[in-house]
C-alpha cells in the first residue's frame, strides 16, 4: 500500500486528480465524477470536522467487527461495493470546488503528518494506528481515482 504521509505519493494523487475532467466518465458504478469527488472527501470530514455524528455504541461495535478490517487491510475494493449512507452524494456537484477540497484534504494530511494520526480515534472504529488510518485514505481515494480512469 503506497504511503499518503510520503509527499511523492500525494504529489501523485493530487496529479491523478488534475487529470479529472467535469465530463470524465465513470468506468463503472452510478457516480459522476463530482459526486466521486465529493463521496472522497467524506472520509477526511469524518477525520477533521464534527459535521458527521459518532454512531451508537453498537454501531461502532458492529463496525468495528465486521467493517473495520476490508476499510483498512491492503486488498483492494471490488468494483461496485456497496458504500455506507454517510457517503452517498445524491446531488450534483461543483466539480472545481468539490476538485479543490479534497486537493485541501490531501495537503492537510500530508502537513499533519503520521505521527498526527497514531492512536487518533476514528467516528467509525475507535483508535486507529497510523497505518490503519493510511491505508484507509489511500485505498478508498485510489479505488475511486481508478473508477475514473485516472
Amino acid at each position: 500500500m503506497k504511503n499518503i504521509f510520503d509527499p511523492l505519493v500525494t504529489a501523485e494523487l493530487i496529479s491523478r486528480i488534475n487529470a479529472l475532467k467535469p465530463e470524465t466518465p465513470a468506468l463503472w458504478g452510478k457516480m459522476k465524477v463530482d459526486q466521486m469527488l465529493a463521496h472522497c472527501s467524506i472520509a477526511y470530514e469524518m477525520a477533521f470536522t464534527n459535521k458527521h455524528p459518532k454512531p451508537n455504541m453498537l454501531m461502532r461495535f458492529l463496525l468495528k467487527t465486521f467493517v473495520k478490517n476490508g476499510v483498512i487491510n491492503e486488498v483492494p475494493y471490488p468494483k461496485n461495493i456497496r458504500t455506507a449512507p454517510a457517503f452517498i452524494i445524491p446531488d450534483r456537484k461543483n466539480f472545481e470546488e468539490e476538485k479543490a477540497r479534497l486537493i485541501k484534504y490531501l495537503e492537510h494530511t500530508l502537513s499533519l503528518g503520521r505521527d498526527h494520526f497514531e492512536g487518533k480515534e476514528s467516528l467509525s472504529f475507535g483508535k486507529m494506528t497510523a497505518d490503519e488510518w493510511n491505508n484507509q485514505f489511500y485505498k478508498h481515494l485510489d479505488h475511486h481515482l481508478n473508477q475514473f480512469g485516472v
